[in-house]
């Protein structure tokens, strides 16, 4: 069973990024809505491209995917003028 927090504070937590978010989570009922399935994809890019992902995942505390994951959506986002979440 998960901690109970107001959304403003666990906004505040999350923010702050001092305090291990996972105690408020109920990760057993977790799910992404309004999100298709995840397909799997081989992609190849260059060292110097990994290394800065990975500088990137470090910094916000994330893996790799989901610094790729936001990037292109990002990009996407501003290239076709909508929002894909």
């Amino acid at each position: 069973m998960s901690k109970k927090i107001k959304t403003e504070d666990f906004d505040r937590v999350f923010d702050e990024g001092a305090e291990d978010i996972v105690e408020y989570l109920d990760l057993a009922a977790a799910r992404r809505p309004g999100r298709d399935e995840a397909r799997r994809i081989n992609i190849n890019m260059p060292q110097w491209l990994i290394d800065a992902l990975d500088q990137e995942a470090r910094h916000l505390a994330v893996n790799r995917q989901a610094v790729i994951n936001m990037w292109l959506a990002e990009k996407a986002e501003e290239r076709l003028g909508r929002h894909f979440a």
